[in-house]
C-alpha cells in the first residue's frame, strides 16, 4: 500500500529567519538552484503521492503564485489560513477535512528534503499500515547538522517517548489519518498536544531517518547550510 494524500505546512511566519522572511515567505527561501517548497513536493511526487494541500498565511500571495506556476503532475490544492493562523494541529485538521478516512503525510518545509529521504517514507508507511497510529520520522540529534539541537524524543522498538533524557529530534515528516484529529474540539492547536495524547498510551510510532538532518530555523543556519552548495 502506498500514501496518496499529504500536507505541507507553509502557513508559518518564518519570525526566527528575519529579516529573510520580511519579504520572502519561509518556504520559498532557495538552497542550492530550488527552494524549500519546490523540494517538498518534489520529495513527495517521487514517493508517489497524488495530492498536495499547502496551507498558506504569512505572504501567502507569493505562495499561491509559485504554486499556480509549478511544474509538477501532483494536483495541489490551498488551505486558507490568511485570517486567522491555526497552528500546527489545527492547520493540518482544516487542511485534510476533505480527506476522509484516507491517511496523509504532514511535511515541514524548512527540513532540506533530499532524495535519500524516500526509503525512509516507505519504512514510516510500513509501520503506520501495521499499527493504524500516528509514526514520526525522527532523527538522533548527533546526526544534525546544527549541533546546538536538543533531544525531544526517544525511540525504541519504534515506540517514540520522552523522559529525562531526549536524544531524538522530529525531521518534520509524519504520517497520520483523520482519526486522530476529529476528536479534538478546538480550532487552534499544536500537534504535540495529539502526539502527547497517543505518547501517554505508549501508541505513538516512529521511524529512525539515518540522514545528515538539515533544519533551516535561523538566518545563521540558512547561511551555513547554503554554504554547503547542494545542486540537487
Amino acid at each position: 500500500m502506498s500514501v496518496k494524500h499529504a500536507m505541507i505546512l507553509a502557513a508559518g511566519l518564518g519570525t526566527r529567519m528575519k529579516p529573510l522572511t520580511l519579504k520572502t515567505p519561509k518556504p520559498l527561501i532557495k538552497i542550492g538552484n530550488k527552494n524549500l517548497l519546490e523540494r517538498s513536493i518534489s520529495i513527495l511526487e517521487n514517493h508517489g503521492v497524488e495530492q498536495i494541500i499547502v496551507n498558506v498565511h504569512h505572504l501567502a500571495d507569493q505562495i499561491e503564485k509559485f504554486i499556480s506556476n509549478v511544474k509538477t503532475k501532483v494536483k495541489i490544492t490551498i488551505s486558507d489560513e490568511k485570517d486567522l493562523l491555526l497552528d500546527t494541529g489545527g492547520g493540518v485538521k482544516e487542511g485534510t477535512k476533505n480527506l476522509g478516512k484516507n491517511p496523509f503525510f504532514v511535511l515541514n518545509p524548512d527540513t532540506l528534503w533530499l532524495i535519500d529521504y524516500l526509503s525512509e517514507m516507505k519504512s514510516l508507511e510500513k509501520i503506520y499500515f501495521e499499527t493504524k497510529k500516528p509514526c514520526l520520522l525522527l532523527v538522533n540529534k548527533r546526526l544534525s547538522f546544527d549541533t546546538s539541537f536538543k533531544g525531544d524524543f526517544n525511540l525504541k522498538n519504534n515506540i517514540v517517548s520522552k523522559d529525562i533524557k531526549n536524544n531524538f529530534i522530529f525531521t518534520g515528516l509524519q504520517l497520520l489519518d483523520r482519526n486522530y484529529l476529529d476528536p479534538i474540539d478546538k480550532k487552534v492547536f499544536s500537534m504535540n498536544e495529539v502526539w502527547n495524547k497517543f505518547i501517554s498510551k505508549n501508541e505513538l510510532y516512529g521511524f529512525e531517518s539515518k540522514q545528515k538532518f538539515y533544519h533551516l530555523n535561523t538566518e545563521n543556519m540558512y547561511n551555513k547550510i547554503s554554504a554547503l552548495n547542494f545542486t540537487d
